[in-house]
């Protein structure tokens, strides 16, 4: 615990030298200086980076070949390298965000990730993999944390310093992956899928609210992207066909209901703002030009077994493809580091047909304060 108390201190600290930093002289991520102080990140297992490492957990990454384009190799990472959330934290001018489960030195300066693979909105979501941290105890993580800080540094000082960093939410795949499409679950008999959709947002709604009230002012959501053509639905139909039924009736209802709560978000909470990342737009136009974004194949994973590389997801050791830039799938479910990368940078200076209603870029450069 008390090093745990150190690491926080360590953070308050690179917060309030880094706002000072800003104060004096804002230049651009591009320049070496960090655009924000830090980045609190909260997700499943497209971010998830190691949290869900030492839990009795069917889903790890902490293996190889994850990570095998990555500098430190198996990390806990769902891909060959990057997440979307290493490539912002980049171009943000920070250091890569360190795992909240394994947070070490100076490791937590600028900032925690707290996403957890098979977690989602409801706490119910992925128990099928049994150990997993969902949503709302993400939140109590972070709230620890924060008591942490508070404790020794005051509240005035915590809340300053927590203003002015990035929030990166992720949220979604799994309510519907792993909860709503699975038949051991009786959600599908409960609620048709506008009814799911809106409870889903609902409870968002509550959660990101709690992170608002325990100070957090800059707030990056990304929707869920597309599920029709993954590898791990593909390899279900005989054809190795998509299933377009599956983003018509969950994943857009889903997303358009995401969008109206960050549009309500940023008018019912005073001083905060929230952006919305279109991450099923971006992912479309990777699908539908994946010539144009550098990409060859589209139809199946780059590491798995089975039709389309998709029935059983990447195995210890199993041997993945060698041109692995060239694939849009990582596994049956997650994208490569190639994607990530994409997604992230146009997550961080994209135009308002995919990030709403400002870009990650202009959200850091943002004055909280008087909203200019």
């Amino acid at each position: 615990m008390a090093r745990f108390s150190f690491f926080c201190l360590l953070l308050l600290l690179g917060c309030i030298v880094s706002s000072a930093q800003e104060d004096i002289a804002p230049e651009s991520s591009r320049n070496g200086r960090e655009l924000v102080p830090a980045m609190f990140v909260f997700g499943d297992s497209l971010i998830d980076n190691g949290n869900n490492n030492d839990l009795p957990s069917l889903a790890k990454a902490n293996y190889y070949p994850y990570g095998i384009d990555f500098s430190n190799g198996p990390t806990g990472r769902f891909s060959n390298g990057y997440t979307i959330v290493d490539e912002i934290a980049e171009l943000l001018g920070l250091p890569l965000i360190p795992a909240h489960s394994e947070v070490t030195g100076e490791g937590a300066l600028h900032g925690l990730n707290f996403a957890s693979a098979a977690a989602g909105i409801l706490d119910v979501t992925g128990r099928n993999f049994v150990g997993r941290i969902p949503f709302n105890q993400q939140i109590r993580n972070f709230e620890n944390t924060l008591d942490q800080i508070t404790n020794r540094l005051g509240a005035d000082g915590v809340a300053e310093a927590i203003s002015k960093c990035i929030f990166f939410v992720g949220m979604g795949s799994n309510d519907y992956l792993n909860n709503y499409m699975m038949p051991n679950y009786d959600t599908r008999n409960r609620y048709n899928p506008q009814q799911y959709a809106d409870l889903l947002v609902q409870q968002y709604t509550t959660q990101l609210t709690r992170l608002y009230n325990l100070g957090a002012k800059k707030f990056v959501v990304a929707g869920v992207g597309s599920l029709a053509c993954i590898p791990s639905i593909l390899a279900q139909n005989a054809n190795g066909s998509c299933s377009p039924a599956l983003d018509n009736s969950l994943v857009i209802p889903f997303n358009n209901n995401v969008k109206a709560m960050v549009n309500r978000l940023n008018v019912n909470l005073p001083g905060a703002k929230f952006i919305y990342v279109d991450i099923f737009q971006m992912f479309m136009d990777i699908l539908h030009n994946p010539g144009n974004n550098g990409f060859s194949v589209v139809d199946r994973g780059c590491c798995g077994i089975g039709r389309n590389s998709g029935q059983i997801t990447c195995l210890p050791f199993q041997t993945p493809c060698s041109d692995r830039n060239q694939y849009v799938f990582w596994d049956a479910f997650h994208p490569t580091a190639a994607v990530n990368v994409i997604m992230g940078r146009r997550a961080f200076s994209g135009g308002s047909n995919l990030v709403q209603p400002m870009n990650i870029e202009q959200l850091a450069n943002l004055d909280i304060e008087s909203n200019k």
